[in-house]
């Protein structure tokens, strides 16, 4: 397996291995939303990689390129396998209903002999992440490892782009298959964020939309606890997510949830994921060392001991609640995983791993996620 990285600025334009390679299997790029028109990118990784490599990539909140974290820019990685090999397969998203759907008809169109794990790029405004995950995961073997993210558009929340071996687009899910008894996958996802409050049962709600938690209006009761932090909503929703559980008597099952939208006139919030009725939900704060610790112990999990790309995928709202310190949770993923690991990911509206604790695909929110893959 080799791995080649490369960057893109305005200023400095491609920087990284000069030596052209049409030989690479895959090509996964992260790109700051406008910094290059689709078409061009697009034409610009064809022609260094030739027609056969598989090239993935999505619009983002923020990139990772080695330890760097960079805005405005493009990282590339181009890997090379010996004897696995990849599929990618990919669709558009009509409506959000058809999460689900799309999920499975992409796990399916994947499934196969050798089928190690999935990695999945999905738009990240027009998707039901809960759903498109549940697809996938009806399709394949339970041991398959699938994991991803949802593509960013910094803090705007307007619109997000996916590519796959074509120019991105909105709406665009696309999933890349990893086959061969030679690869070694590993996994960690990991928040780090306090919670703060009592536990409230959520008393009413309809997918991914929250109307009531104890029978209180949901975005009433929210706006109490923010205060003054409830004048910049929704963007400051992005620094005080929901954690959320089945029941009071389940710990350390608790997933993450991020408000993308809120609606005055239901005094509703919408989330990326599931927010089912009768799970208890509770508010969060984010702890900087706590976060920092928690890409560490991601990083981890995650290690195979192997050279490796590690792709990591972390959430918009801890890049803009930590700001210059942001760089703190790629560093330690660094150190972790040592000088055997090579860096590239993006900050996203919606991680997928599976769970840290119970070992169950779902989707996150505020979490840092990072799949390794290696070939012995």
């Amino acid at each position: 397996m080799w791995i080649e990285q490369r960057g893109w600025t305005a200023a400095q334009g491609w920087t990284g291995d000069d030596e052209r390679r049409e030989d690479a299997a895959l090509v996964l790029y992260f790109a700051a939303p406008g910094v290059m028109a689709p078409d061009a990118l697009l034409a610009s990784l064809r022609q260094r990689h030739g027609p056969a490599a598989a090239i993935v990539g999505c619009t983002t909140g923020g990139e990772i390129n080695g330890a760097d974290v960079l805005d405005d820019s493009i990282a590339v990685a181009a890997i090379g396998f010996h004897s696995s090999w990849v599929r990618v397969a990919a669709r558009d998203l009509a409506d959000i209903s058809d999460s689900r759907k799309v999920g499975d008809e992409l796990a399916r169109e994947l499934a196969g002999d050798g089928l190690r794990a999935i990695f999945i790029l999905s738009d990240g405004t027009r998707v039901n992440g809960d759903c498109l995950v549940a697809g996938c995961l009806e399709a394949v073997p339970a041991d398959v490892v699938v994991t991803g993210g949802l593509a960013g558009d910094g803090p705007r929340f307007e619109s997000t782009a996916v590519g796959c071996n074509d120019a991105m687009r909105p709406g665009r899910v696309a999933a890349i298959g990893l086959y061969g008894d030679k690869l070694a996958i590993g996994h960690g996802s990991f928040g780090g964020w306090d919670e703060f409050g009592p536990p409230r049962t959520i008393t009413r709600s309809q997918s991914n939309i929250l109307f009531e938690l104890d029978g209180e209006p949901a975005l009433d009761l929210y706006k109490r606890y923010l205060g003054e932090e409830a004048q910049g909503l929704p963007g400051s929703a992005l620094l005080f997510p929901l954690s959320i559980r089945p029941s009071r008597d389940v710990e350390g099952s608790e997933v993450v949830r991020t408000i993308v939208g809120i609606d005055e006139a239901t005094k509703s919030m919408t989330f990326a994921g599931d927010v089912p009725a009768g799970y208890v939900a509770r508010l969060m704060r984010g702890n900087f060392d706590n976060l920092v610790d928690g890409a560490g112990k991601a990083a981890e999990a995650a290690a195979t001991g192997k050279p490796c790309l590690a792709l990591l995928v972390s959430c918009i709202g801890r890049k803009l609640l930590m700001g210059q310190r942001i760089i703190e949770e790629v560093e330690i993923v660094a150190d972790a995983l040592g000088s055997q690991a090579n860096l590239i990911g993006f900050y996203s509206y919606g991680e997928i791993s599976p769970h840290g604790f119970t070992g169950k695909c779902e989707l996150h929110n505020q979490t840092m996620t990072i799949t390794t893959i290696s070939e012995s």
